[in-house]
């Protein structure tokens, strides 16, 4: 007797494609809406602290996983604050190993911001895709991975493309060039290093337990929250707080960032949970399509014959890498 398998779906429709254009829409909206908020704004109002949006996005993120946790825990009768303390913090929670990860991604996502600032959203999408090289490589050193020969052609043109779209010399709309882009590259590339660790960081921490991922993720955000309310809010940007407020400069632009950066991660993990990896890499090619064409109306972004080479090498060894990708859906974007 043959069993038939429904497919998940989510008001009826399947979930592998809720997730992917989900996943779509977040990856076009990240570096387009975060550039937005922080060029497009009224000069007569002070911007928006960026210590403030990260620590915001951590706070909804922990909120989503505690309320997943809560739903999951209470339908096997397990729901208490005793359990909730000893999953967290308890002898075998491992939450000291969490810390290291927790500390990355929250240094990451400040630096996503410094990178919006100097460079257009669509060089920063095709550069970002550096998380794919950085992730490979500390997944051989900290996982002993083995990766197959097209794996390592694929890094290979990852890397060249991304050279090819950082030699196109052209100013963004406010006419950022010189050393303010070479620190929007630096700081993209540390976010890659910084993704690409922390990520198989986790990886190895989930491997090596049982937790559930919503509780390793509880933890990452209550550990990114620390250092964001401590040495982001109120030791460098204590006194903007109390002259103006915890949410000066804020607009609806700002509160999209802070929800892009917020649900990536979890996004990710439905893609590959209901998806496959080669969908998730299509996923992020379009995005990077998607973000060139809106940056041209909304950035006065010109497509120029270095960036067009580039991001085309980029796309394809995107899609190269992913097609028979082996790596684990734990590790996540930021997440």
């Amino acid at each position: 007797m043959t069993v038939l398998r429904t497919e998940p779906t989510l008001w009826g429709f399947p979930l592998k494609w809720v997730s992917l254009v989900t996943l779509v829409v977040q990856n076009s909206a990240l570096a387009l809406v975060m550039s937005y908020s922080r060029h497009k704004r009224d000069p007569s109002q002070p911007a928006y602290l960026v210590s403030t949006a990260v620590v915001m996005s951590e706070f909804i993120k922990l909120a989503v996983c505690v309320a997943v946790y809560a739903r999951d825990e209470a339908a096997i009768g397990r729901l208490s604050m005793q359990t909730f303390l000893t999953d967290m913090f308890g002898r075998d929670s491992h939450w000291k190993k969490m810390t290291v990860p927790a500390v990355l991604y929250f240094v990451q996502n400040n630096l996503q911001y410094v990178a919006v600032q100097y460079l257009d959203p669509a060089t920063f999408q095709v550069t970002y895709q550096m998380k794919i090289l950085t992730t490979a490589l500390f997944s051989v050193m900290l996982l002993n991975r083995t990766l197959s020969r097209t794996k390592w052609i694929s890094l290979i043109m990852l890397t060249f493309g991304i050279a090819i779209v950082q030699m196109d010399g052209k100013k963004t709309e406010s006419g950022v060039g010189g050393m303010e882009k070479l620190l929007g590259l630096a700081a993209v590339t540390v976010a890659c290093i910084l993704s690409g660790l922390a990520g198989v960081w986790f990886e190895k921490v989930l491997k090596g337990t049982q937790a559930s991922l919503f509780l390793r993720n509880m933890q990452l955000c209550l550990f990114s929250l620390i250092p964001g309310l401590f040495f982001g809010v109120f030791m460098m940007d204590g006194t903007a707080v109390q002259e103006d407020g915890f949410f000066q400069g804020y607009t609806a632009w700002t509160w999209g960032a802070i929800l892009c950066q917020a649900i990536g991660g979890l996004i990710v993990a439905l893609v590959v949970k209901y998806a496959d990896n080669i969908l998730k890499g299509f996923a992020t090619s379009l995005s990077i399509i998607l973000s060139s064409i809106a940056s041209f109306f909304l950035f006065d972004f010109r497509l120029t014959f270095l960036f067009t080479i580039g991001s085309s090498v980029v796309l394809y060894a995107t899609h190269l890498y992913g097609r028979h990708c082996e790596c684990s859906s734990n590790i996540m974007n930021g997440m």
